[in-house]
């Protein structure tokens, strides 16, 4: 009898042990997601202080991936994608069996994958930059290609909000359920008015970025309520 209470007690704390490690890594899958909208704003920004001709109110952060340094933005971009995508299987873990453990991950994968698209397809020079660049250029296959990738990734990114919503509504966090309803809002406005402003476009994107890494903390520190 002791003998059999012996193996149950082991077999148990052999299943608990298990269950904590796999906790512990999908969380480290998603801590990727927390990193990757910082880590991408940061190297841009001091990408655009640094590069001759670039001005943030003129040009777009993905035309750091032109000219001679061109390659340090295509670094970025594919890092970022690799991250996002990361977090993207973290998050399918963590909120397994939770609202939006299906649709979330997914739409987080897709606005990933759309990163490594923006590298694979430059943006198109123009607004002076790189230096020499005509005002004005036309649009060209892969400049197209660049923008419709961005397009489709943020436009997943903004139903992931909305579907993220419901699991951070469910864990009790409230206020932060109502923002990432209004947050698509937002974003999409940037891009409604970069023709007029490429400074609110950075900005809209830019937010898009800084609320998934804070949705990502908050899921990541915040445990579903029983």
């Amino acid at each position: 009898m002791t003998q059999t209470l012996n193996a149950r007690r082991s077999t148990t704390g052999a299943m608990s042990a298990s269950a904590s490690t796999s906790a512990s890594s999908s969380k480290s899958l998603l801590a990727a997601a927390v990193v990757a909208g910082p880590l991408f704003l940061g190297a841009g920004v001091v990408q655009g202080l640094a590069r001759e001709g670039f001005g943030f109110t003129r040009n777009a952060i993905s035309q750091l991936a032109l000219g001679d340094m061109g390659w340090i933005q295509t670094v970025n971009f594919v890092l970022t994608g690799a991250l996002l995508l990361t977090g993207a299987v973290g998050l399918r873990r963590v909120l397994r069996h939770e609202p939006g453990g299906s649709w979330g991950p997914i739409l987080i994968g897709v606005f990933g994958a759309s990163f490594l698209v923006a590298a694979a397809f430059e943006a198109d020079a123009g607004a002076g930059f790189p230096v020499g660049s005509p005002t004005s250029v036309t649009m060209s296959a892969h400049g197209a290609g660049h923008m419709f990738g961005g397009g489709i990734g943020y436009l997943a990114l903004c139903a992931a909000f909305l579907v993220l919503a419901r699991p951070l509504a469910a864990r009790g966090h409230r206020g932060w359920a109502l923002t990432s309803r209004v947050a698509p809002v937002v974003v999409l406005t940037g891009f409604m008015a970069s023709a007029a402003s490429v400074l609110v476009f950075t900005l809209g994107a830019g937010l898009g970025l800084c609320w998934l890494a804070a949705v990502a903390a908050r899921l990541l520190t915040g445990g579903p309520r029983h």
